[in-house]
């Protein structure tokens, strides 16, 4: 079968930057997607993105679909003919819909009975008559969360149309989209390339393109563009700061780009680095660079969009934007510190956390106190952590943080050092965020800590305490975050805390605030959800974790090293029987309806196998009980898994169920006692 290169291309005004990978990918992946339901075989598939366009090229696409035999079944003999042999109106009906006449069916027969057949050869369709179709569905499909009209139309998508490609080799394909109709030309560079381009052939896309500066491959642009940054990082003997998504943003703004390198006045670095890092990176699409030390220098690169026959004058042009941005932020930090963090915190009394769970100032409150209670426990300076949890939300109400919100915390911790705080309180400032996004650094020091786990736990309470819990994907005061960095700190740094006390001291703070009744339980079911993430994403496989959740230990240190000993558990040898015997018991155990005697009588034992159990579980019982003391749960798990051997000379000589009530009770309590050791630490029945 002949096959030929399939080009379609959607030009457009420019696409969201933010947003214009993710169109491209969706617009390529729906084509495939309805190109393999069709059948149609091809030997490779790619997409194409630039601020003014979407594609997608088909390399060795066959032009049409396989020709395919098809089986069309009609009604039952017996419903087909009459007595006489003479065809029914339901199968002159299927004949006609067939165009054959009844002479021509055939007949199937199979052991449920027999009917018409009618068996057909049906044409594949060519790619000329599938193709408008495709691109029309996957155009429907697109994440386009706020489309738009133009013109008089009443069309709409994301941005206006203005060409549509559909090349099959050397022929265009005749298709309308979006009120645009098919053909073989495409737009060059706006400023660099006047006029269309036209493809004789979808092959030449490419070259063609790049001969009008336009660079279409997405990922081959983005690498250059990241080449060029390290290049001109390179001669300034410093490093770039390239961050993935303003990598994207920028790589989505320009068609032909070229990078460049401008400065600003060194007078600027006075400031923290890190509202001018975001001044540059946010507002202006630039790469701040730094020393091989981290210091930043006043050097930044941006990416432009044209090849300038004066590069200066666009560098000039560039470091004028910028300077009035950097001159706010100089202002804002010198203003700033001429009012103290602990004169604003007044002013929080005006600004809302939670309609019903009252303001900033009353939650910055709660936070001091609970991170008091907290250092305390984890042997830190009370009075430190609670000074750091009465300042923590001071920063908010700062001329910088209401320009640059992203450096909220950070900024509390250079105002504190102005302001003479103690190293740890502005420290903890800038910790209480922490992690803000999977991966991100915990908390330096241990106030920090405290405040941070304050602040969460807060936050857990309040809103669930409001009936406001997460649902679906909605999680507007980011709970789901809250908790899994609640547990990345209690277990990375190691700390001796239970969640369930710290929650009933939150709920003891916020006093007649909370009206749900059950915030304390639903608070640690949610946070026990969140653990199955946390160590899924460590590779720990999922019946472990149920196996750890089924106790509910609301301690994360203590939930982390139960993880550690059923997994190891799970490599011995003994583990499988053991946990099948003890899902036998549970079953077991779940059918009887009496009541167990307090504890296995020994008394009561006859059968051989039974005592040998008995004595083994008694030497075992003695030696995990200094280890469950110590929470050696591995070494616990490991002197258990030694009553495998009794345990199945058990089950396979001795009847549980005996005739004699008090035997079979006796037995029944013995099996309860080993398997509630087990529980103790976690239920290996559900191992796999």
């Amino acid at each position: 079968m002949n096959t030929e290169t399939l080009l379609i291309e959607l030009g457009t005004e420019e696409l969201p930057p933010k947003s214009l990978k993710n169109l491209a990918v969706t617009f390529y992946q729906q084509i495939k997607d309805q190109l393999d339901s069709a059948n149609l075989g091809y030997e490779d598939i790619k997409w194409f993105a630039t601020p003014r366009r979407l594609a997608v090229k088909v390399i060795k696409l066959e032009e049409k679909q396989a020709d395919k035999e098809v089986e069309k079944r009609g009604p039952a003999i017996n419903v087909a003919f009459d007595a006489e042999g003479n065809p029914s109106k339901a199968a002159q009906g299927w004949a006609r819909s067939n165009g054959i006449s009844i002479e021509e069916a055939q007949r199937l027969k199979t052991d449920k009975g027999e009917w018409l057949l009618h068996r057909a050869k049906q044409a594949g369709k060519t790619v000329e008559t599938l193709i408008p179709a495709m691109i029309n569905l996957a155009v429907k499909k697109l994440p386009i969360p706020k489309p738009m009209r133009w013109g008089s139309s009443r069309t709409q998508f994301i941005r206006p149309v203005h060409t549509l490609t559909i090349m099959f080799g050397e022929k265009v394909i005749a298709g309308v989209t979006l009120d645009v109709s098919s053909s073989n030309v495409v737009t060059g560079h706006r400023f660099h390339h006047e006029g269309l381009v036209t493809l004789a052939h979808a092959d030449e896309y490419e070259e063609k393109l790049k001969a009008a500066y336009v660079q279409v491959d997405y990922q081959a642009r983005q690498s250059l563009i990241l080449e060029q940054i390290n290049k001109a990082a390179e001669q300034l003997n410093g490093e770039a700061l390239v961050d993935d998504d303003l990598l994207a943003e920028v790589t989505g703004l320009v068609e032909w780009p070229v990078v460049l390198i401008g400065s600003f006045d060194e007078a600027f670095l006075q400031v923290p680095a890190e509202p001018l890092i975001y001044s540059m990176k946010d507002h202006q699409k630039y790469f701040p660079v730094t020393d091989k030390n981290g210091q930043l220098q006043n050097k930044f690169i941006f990416v432009t969009n044209i090849e300038s026959k004066d590069p200066q004058q666009v560098i000039k042009g560039n470091e004028k934007v910028i300077r009035p941005r950097l001159a706010d932020a100089e202002f804002f930090f010198k203003t700033d510190k001429s009012k103290t963090l602990e004169s604003r915190l007044e002013s929080l009394s005006s600004v809302l956390f939670q309609k019903q769970l009252g303001t900033l100032k009353e939650k910055s409150e709660r936070i001091a106190s609970l991170s008091e209670a907290i250092a305390n426990k984890i042997g830190e300076n009370p009075a430190q952590a609670n000074r750091a949890g009465l300042l923590s939300k001071t920063d908010l109400m700062s001329d910088m943080v209401l320009e640059f919100p992203q450096v909220q915390g950070t900024m509390g911790k250079y105002y504190a050092q102005h302001d003479g705080e103690a190293p740890e309180v502005a420290q903890a400032l800038e910790d209480q965020y922490r992690p803000r996004y999977a991966g991100d650094a915990l908390p330096e020091g241990n106030i920090g800590c405290a405040v941070a786990i304050a602040d969460k736990v807060d936050s857990l309470v309040g809103i669930f305490g409001i009936n406001q819990p997460p649902k679906g994907d909605k999680d507007p005061f980011a709970l789901r975050r809250a908790a899994i960095g609640l547990i990345r700190i209690i277990v990375e740094k190691q700390l001796s805390l239970d969640i369930s006390e710290l929650i009933n001291e939150s709920v003891a703070l916020y006093g007649d605030k909370l009206a749900n009744e059950n915030v304390n339980s639903q608070v640690i079911d949610f946070v026990l959800g969140r653990f199955r993430a946390y160590y899924q994403e460590q590779g720990i496989s999922v019946d472990v974790i149920q196996a750890v959740l089924a106790n509910a230990p609301t301690a994360p240190l203590d939930f982390e090293k139960r993880i550690k000993a059923v997994s190891h558990f799970k490599t011995l040898e003994e583990a499988a029987t053991l946990a099948a015997a003890n899902k036998r018991v549970g079953n077991i155990l779940a059918k009887f309806k009496g009541e167990l005697y307090p504890e296995f009588k020994a008394s009561l034992a006859s059968e051989t196998a039974e005592k040998a159990l008995a004595e083994a579980f008694d030497e075992v019982k003695t030696n995990i009980a200094p280890l469950m003391v110590a929470k050696d749960y591995q070494a616990a798990l490991t002197e258990l898994a030694c009553l495998k051997a009794p345990i199945d000379n058990f089950f396979d000589n001795v009847m549980v169920m005996a005739d004699d009530e008090a035997v079979k009770i006796n037995r029944l309590t013995l099996l309860n006692e080993i398997r509630n050791s087990f529980f103790a630490i976690a239920d290996v029945a559900l191992l796999q």
